[in-house]
């Protein structure tokens, strides 16, 4: 009789139950609720419900809903090499939007921090750290711009794939630029930083690891 691990069978079961609810879930309203939380912080802000900072609490907090989105869209593909959790559909949704969230906060330094195109040109020349940001973002507006099944089909499966890992380098970048934000070793920019490194790494391990590790 062959030896299988306890709760295998279990497991199993479940995960591809996950993957047929996950599937049933569209993932258009993603859109329209990205918007939500921008307005509300706006209103934070304009009401004085922020701090006595409220434009520079609103630019860091859209800059780190942005990361936080980067890398859970670096995490689909781990989950479902590893885990055997399907959440490719919404990995454009959740790309989109944390392209959104960094288009707020570069305006909103851009507009209401340093407050206009010659002040924001100085600082980008003068601050490596906005130097960097700003590489970061100039890296996903080729991915914006691509982000739809049309230009697939124009561009070919495997080019298109090639474009789209700038969104390795952009990561990165968009963690060294919180690192460098917060000036010295602090630990919660190391994190999302040695995170990023850790979720790009492990598209690096062979398939036969994979398949091991699921099971």
């Amino acid at each position: 009789m062959a030896w299988t691990c306890p709760g295998t069978s279990e497991r199993a079961p479940l995960r591809a139950r996950l993957n047929r609810a996950l599937a049933q879930v569209p993932a258009w309203p993603l859109y329209p609720l990205s918007v939500l939380p921008v307005a509300w912080l706006f209103w934070q802000g304009a009401t004085g419900r922020i701090g006595i900072e409220p434009v520079e609490a609103v630019e860091h907090r859209l800059g780190l809903w942005a990361l936080w989105l980067l890398l859970a869209g670096l995490a689909v593909t781990p989950l479902r090499r590893f885990a055997g959790i399907n959440l490719m559909r919404f990995r454009r949704a959740i790309g989109l939007t944390a392209f959104f969230y960094l288009c707020c906060h570069v305006l909103t330094w851009a507009v209401l921090d340093v407050q206009g195109l010659a002040a924001a040109w100085a600082d980008i020349v003068k601050r490596p750290y906005v130097t960097i940001g700003m590489a970061g973002l100039l890296l996903l507006v080729p991915l914006a711009l691509t982000s739809w099944n049309g230009a697939i089909r124009r561009m070919g499966g495997a080019a298109w794939r090639r474009l789209h890992r700038l969104v390795y380098p952009a990561v990165l970048l968009g963690a060294v630029h919180f690192v460098m934000l917060r000036k010295g070793w602090q630990l919660e920019p190391m994190v999302y930083l040695a995170l990023a490194a850790l979720l790009i790494g492990m598209r690096t391990i062979p398939r036969d690891r994979q398949k091991a590790a699921r099971r």
